[in-house]
């Protein structure tokens, strides 16, 4: 049975320091593998941080100011969903993706809301 997962890409918000043909080609090869086994869903990059935005609300009042995540050093660059027998699964896979070699990759187990158990 798999499981599906989260992946988020933590990267530098400079950019990729690979060379622009190695950073494509690594990046088509992990996805051709993923589309092929199964394992790759949706996903996609996301704009810089000054187009995003970041929403709480506390005591009744909406609080929305530029930008999220301010204690992270590298940006969140993008995601992907993923379907895999095991998180051990996963991460060799995700260690192929460019953002492997340029940043950082956390992968979250998606779980049930406890209402939905």
């Amino acid at each position: 049975m798999t499981q599906k997962f989260l992946v988020l890409h933590l990267t530098d918000l400079a950019g990729s320091t690979l060379p622009p043909e190695e950073d494509q080609r690594m990046l088509e090869s992990w996805a051709e593998e993923g589309e092929r086994s199964g394992a790759l869903g949706m996903g996609a990059p996301v704009a810089s941080p000054d187009r995003a935005k970041s929403v709480v609300v506390r005591d009744g009042r909406t609080l929305i100011t530029d930008g999220p995540f301010p204690e992270f050093k590298e940006w969140f660059a993008g995601y992907d969903q993923l379907e895999a027998e095991s998180i051990e699964e996963a991460a060799v896979y995700m260690a192929k993706h460019p953002s492997a070699v340029l940043g950082r990759i956390l992968i979250l187990p998606v779980v049930k809301l406890p209402w939905e158990e």
